[in-house]
């Protein structure tokens, strides 16, 4: 064994994913990566080496990359390579994992989200979350559910949180479905609906970016398209990032796409460039299905 190909294999070995199983790969050649986007498109975040670990063990490596204001950034790449704990470290949930830690710097529109005068919970306001399950609050109305995170941050007039649930249910195509039902459990509606509802929610307190980790995986076909025609209206005015295991919705939804294979980002950039002409063996061979 060439003292090259012992040194890769070595860094793999050191490379477990979120899964707690490592995967064997090919050995590719290592290049330089960097992510590029168009000047004239506005950046909003800002992600600068970053290293996450659980424990001692790291699972991302070296990662920078700029995401584009009111765009849909896909985060693509097999099971197990970081894509979620790489989101997660996007509105500081990753620290909340026991043994979660995190290197780099994240920047919102120009503020270091993980400075040390800067309350974690002001920044999971900023960017939301969404879930690969759908999670709404199961003691709670439709109307509750939604009005639960602007609540929290103070309103207590009647009026505008009624408004507010309107709008925000409206901006997640759900007002038309459940205006007669806000009373009603939010566990009592679909899988597709409850999915909605979770938007709703996150998009009651007004985020600048709304993360979505693989939304649309317990949903039907039906219901897939319901969420995708969703993103696709509300990145005119939320910056959205999308983790998808589904290359097909990938290239329906986002601007842009990233790679990440055990946890390096290997290619970055425009979407449709990324699926018809992509720079590195890596993302061919994933993309085309000859791996992952």
């Amino acid at each position: 064994m060439t003292e090259e190909k012992q040194a890769l294999d070595s860094r793999h070995e050191d490379v477990v994913p979120t899964s707690g199983r490592v995967m064997s790969s090919p050995i590719y050649e290592k290049e330089p990566k960097k992510a590029v986007v168009k000047e004239s498109e506005e950046t909003l975040l800002v992600v600068e080496g970053l290293n996450v670990f659980y424990g001692k063990i790291k699972v991302i490596h070296n990662i920078s990359v700029s995401i584009q204001a009111r765009k849909v950034t896909a985060i693509i790449g097999p099971s197990g390579c970081g894509k979620s704990t790489f989101i997660r470290c996007l509105n500081r949930m990753h620290e909340v994992t026991p043994g979660g830690r995190v290197e780099g710097k994240v920047l919102l529109d120009g503020e270091e989200l993980y400075g040390p005068t800067v309350d974690p919970v002001q920044v999971r306001r900023r960017v939301g979350m969404v879930f690969q399950k759908p999670n709404p609050f199961p003691t709670m109305s439709v109307y509750d559910n939604v009005a639960a995170g602007f609540k929290l941050n103070g309103s207590r007039d009647r009026r505008i949180i009624e408004k507010k649930v309107e709008k925000s249910l409206k901006m997640a195509a759900l007002w038309e479905e459940v205006k007669d039902a806000l009373h009603k459990p939010g566990t009592s509606l679909s899988g597709g609906q409850q999915q909605r509802l979770c938007i709703a929610r996150a998009l009651a307190v007004d985020p600048e970016v709304l993360l979505m980790d693989e939304p649309c995986s317990a949903l039907d076909p039906i219901a897939t398209a319901k969420i995708e025609e969703l993103i696709r209206e509300l990145k005119e005015t939320v910056t959205i990032v999308i983790v998808t295991h589904n290359m097909q919705q990938a290239a329906r939804v986002s601007d842009y796409t990233a790679f990440l294979y055990l946890g390096e980002l290997i290619e970055f950039g425009e979407t449709s460039k990324i699926f018809t002409a992509p720079e590195k063996r890596q993302t061919e061979d994933y993309i085309t299905g000859r791996f992952g």
